[in-house]
């Protein structure tokens, strides 16, 4: 039988859903399974009201994480932008909280926790502040181009925004998990000197990775970032995802 494999908690950026992630379940190898955890007021949970602070929301998702990891030898978790900071936040609510062993935690196109974001768009007018989103993060979802879905997803997007604009980190005191920092390398939203600060958010090992592209860099493609992942875990990718089980070091990550 092959081991449990690790499991990746993975929290979207501003407006976006689970299924941000589903594609990426297709760039994992056997030994790498990724959770996408969902936030109310997006995708099946769109009737229900989004969190306005970061606290909130990582109180609501401790035990939806903790049962979803359940019997799991090692987590992860991984967030961009506003997930970064949920992601963050969650790491230490399980580590302080939990005995779950949390591995790892990835944070990308975030500003570090000490540094917050310098530019406000949540209290402008609806155009005035897509016009701004689309600016600072150099992307438009096409959906905001449709009246009717404007309507249905704006609420939500203003609500996530809100949320990281307001972002105040829950303790001085760093986290023990290692922190690898992801950026873009052209991101206008993120320096780079506001993402290096990354380091003094834990007490364990830091790295900091660039990738091509702006703030929205995974958007345009999901394996470098599960790839980086991946290695960093020490996750085989010799077998595609959905190759099936198979009986050695590849089938875990070490």
């Amino acid at each position: 039988m092959a081991p449990e494999p690790l499991s990746l908690l993975c929290l979207p950026h501003a407006g976006a859903g689970a299924g941000f992630f589903w594609k990426w379940r297709q760039q994992a190898p056997p030994g790498l399974r990724l959770v996408p955890l969902q936030l109310p007021g997006r995708e099946e949970r769109t009737d229900e009201e989004p969190h306005r602070e970061v606290a909130d929301a990582v109180r609501a998702l401790l035990p939806e994480a903790t049962a979803a990891v359940a019997g799991s030898p090692r987590i992860a978790l991984f967030g961009h932008s506003l997930g970064a900071v949920l992601a963050y936040e969650l790491g230490r609510a399980l580590e302080e909280r939990t005995e779950l062993p949390v591995a790892h935690v990835f944070v990308s196109g975030s500003p570090a926790p000490d540094r917050g974001r310098a530019r406000q768009a949540a209290a402008l007018d609806d155009d005035e502040f897509l016009a701004r989103v689309e600016e600072l993060a150099g992307y438009r979802h096409p959906a905001f181009e449709s009246a009717e879905f404007r309507e249905l997803l704006l609420p939500t997007l203003r609500a996530d925004v809100a949320m990281h604009e307001a972002y105040r980190p829950s303790s001085d005191a760093p986290i023990q998990a290692p922190i690898t920092c992801l950026r873009g390398d052209g991101d206008a939203l993120v320096p780079e000197r506001d993402a290096l600060r990354w380091d003094a958010a834990t007490h364990g090992p830091f790295s900091y990775a660039e990738l091509p592209g702006g703030h929205m860099y995974l958007a345009d493609s999901a394996a470098p970032v599960v790839g980086l992942i991946a290695e960093t875990l020490g996750c085989d990718r010799r077998q595609p995802a959905g190759a099936g089980p198979g009986t050695g070091a590849g089938d875990t990550c070490g």
